[in-house]
């Protein structure tokens, strides 16, 4: 079934206001078995009409949202009835559910709401308790430019997502007699980049069939879609793993930090962070993890070279003699969160993130990470990251987090 999405709105082109609907409608209509075949945004006006009189004849089913409200500038309905010969009329069960929603809230009706229970010849009103502007269902027998069935659908989402699960759902069902939901599988890898896999495995998962695959990479890390039936699925994991086991994160979904927590929960082990160039990312990245407190017990921000003496015991020889940025130093902040902590594992990390600062032995971008677990030697690695300020503190968050799940998984 060919579906597309059409979202209306000046607001959305102008970055005002962030679109997620294409997302949330991908999520919800492969789930039930369906694809989005095309999204597009288009301002509020003449625009639409254009957008719309293209998008209808290609489609199998359209959904527009927004342009449904009160205001100048909300033409939806107008410009779809108009393109598809329709004559506007007054909706009594509208027009009385909009006058409670006032009456009900002690607010008067303005003049100007009563076109928002205009409603197409042929259409079904689909209720909106969650707002003022209902939605409408125009089904393939009204459409006199194609075979489209049309939902036209309020723009926020309070409103939006209960009326696709109530009304819209039921009847996409109906319409496209899908039974057969594939699954998907999605594989999360760090420390391998896209172009590995293309070398290493693309060939062997083409030869599935029945598998569709495609990569996405990300900050620090290469997502695997997997989409098909269990057992092809199955497969192309197998097949996967018995060449990037080492770089696999997760085979669900599940992020670096959340992986790591849960790896920690496992061991019956403990984390304590010291880190200078991230600034407290990584430490904010566990805690954003539910049930971070069983596994994470201090994290230190030690941004200047005092506190690095101060709080960890960092030696001013060392800082004088290796600078802030070195393997010394950086094994010696794992160590001294270590002690002070009393957890079972301490990670730092120490790194200079510029614009400024580098120098030809360390330029910008350089970071060193100490691992120190009790009763093993401390590791140290060196990194290099260069990017700009904020993609650098992910990239070495990532680098320092990946460190942590490579000794815990042992």
């Amino acid at each position: 079934m060919h579906i597309e999405i059409l979202n209306t709105g000046t607001e959305l082109l102008l970055g005002n206001t962030l679109n997620t609907h294409g997302s949330w409608f991908g999520r919800q209509l492969f789930n039930m078995g369906l694809r989005v075949a095309r999204q597009s945004t288009v301002p509020d006006g003449e625009a639409i009409r254009e957008a719309f009189e293209e998008m209808v004849l290609r489609s199998d089913a359209l959904l527009i949202t927004g342009g449904l409200g009160p205001t100048s500038d909300d033409l939806t309905r107008e410009i779809v009835a108009e393109s598809l010969g329709l004559e506007l009329h007054q909706d009594e069960q509208a027009l009385r559910t909009l006058e409670s929603f006032f009456s009900i809230r002690g607010k008067p009706m303005v003049a100007a709401n009563l076109k928002q229970v205009l409603v197409p010849t042929g259409a079904d009103v689909l209720p909106n308790p969650n707002g003022t502007a209902p939605g409408l269902y125009l089904p393939p027998r009204i459409n006199r430019l194609s075979n489209c069935a049309i939902f036209l659908l309020p723009g926020p989402p309070r409103e939006l997502y209960p009326m696709f699960h109530n009304e819209v759902a039921p009847r996409l069902r109906s319409l496209s007699g899908c039974s057969d939901v594939a699954s998907v599988c999605e594989l999360k890898f760090t420390g391998i980049g896209e172009s590995d896999f293309h070398h290493g495995i693309d060939d062997e998962l083409a030869a599935l069939a029945g598998l569709e695959y495609g990569y996405c990479a990300r900050m620090g890390e290469v997502d695997l879609r997997l989409i098909g039936n269990d057992q092809v699925i199955s497969t192309a994991r197998d097949l996967v793993l018995e060449k990037f086991s080492e770089f696999l994160i997760s085979d669900d979904g599940t992020s670096l930090e959340a992986t790591v927590t849960r790896l920690l929960r496992e061991k019956g082990k403990k984390l304590a962070t010291a880190e200078s160039c991230t600034g407290g990312l990584i430490a904010n990245r566990l805690t954003n993890v539910p049930g971070a407190s069983e596994v994470f017990t201090h994290g230190w921000v030690t941004y200047a070279n005092e506190a690095k003496m101060d709080q960890l015991h960092v030696a001013k020889n060392l800082l004088e003699m290796h600078g802030a940025v070195s393997e010394e130093v950086a094994r010696a902040m794992a160590e001294g969160a270590l002690q002070e902590s009393a957890a079972d594992c301490a990670l730092s990390v120490t790194g200079i993130a510029g614009p400024d600062g580098g120098t030809e032995e360390k330029p910008v971008g350089t970071a060193w990470l100490g691992l120190a677990v009790r009763g093993k030697k401390t590791q140290t690695v060196r990194v290099f990251h260069p990017r700009n300020r904020k993609d650098f503190k992910q990239a070495v968050s990532q680098s320092a987090l990946n460190l942590v799940r490579l000794e815990i998984r042992g």
